[in-house]
């Protein structure tokens, strides 16, 4: 399936409700982080909870010239399945105009690329999203920021694993995430 507007939006939309409904109350005392918070039974009539899903990004990028190769593999540690995931790719440096991206990418700015990773089972086999990208110009590095933008509706409670930030000195060497 491929990556489209209209799908973007109502990911990109869910994500934007959810961070609008977050509230902190002035001197309310935080939770303490190793403990899980209580799952609760929906209300009858009420929408159940949103599963739950670790997802996961690992690979490499390497600089050369004016060429840019990114390597993830993307996978999901459960406990539930993720029907689709976006993973968003933003540059410290634009993109040329003219792209060649593979399928199920699109440009979501100057420098920036969303991929869509498909559906990613729990504790499953991994996707595989390759790039190979021209820069605008030739810099001496780039910064790549790597993030889950869309997770198929699942919480993730662990996005120690699924957002990076990679210096890549254009040295055309393999700078691993």
């Amino acid at each position: 399936m491929g990556l489209t507007r209209k799908g973007l939006l109502r990911p990109l939309s869910a994500a934007v409700a959810m961070a609008a409904t977050t509230v902190l109350v002035a001197g309310a005392a935080a939770a303490p982080v190793d403990v899980d918070p209580v799952e609760v039974a929906p209300a009858p009539g009420a929408a159940a909870p949103a599963p739950r899903a670790d997802l996961s990004h690992h690979g490499y990028v390497s600089l050369w010239g004016d060429h840019i190769a990114i390597r993830i593999r993307s996978e999901n540690r459960g406990p539930s399945d993720v029907t689709a995931s976006t993973v968003r790719l933003r540059f410290s440096a634009p993109l040329a105009a003219s792209q060649e991206l593979p399928y199920g990418c699109l440009r979501g700015g100057k420098a920036t690329v969303l991929c869509e990773t498909g559906g990613l089972r729990s504790a499953g086999g991994a996707r595989q999203t390759a790039l190979d990208l021209t820069l605008a110009g030739s810099p001496d590095e780039v910064v790549v920021r790597l993030d889950t933008v869309w997770s198929g509706g699942a919480r993730d409670t662990d996005r120690t694993n699924d957002v990076h930030e990679v210096l890549a000195p254009a040295t055309g060497d393999a700078y691993a995430f």
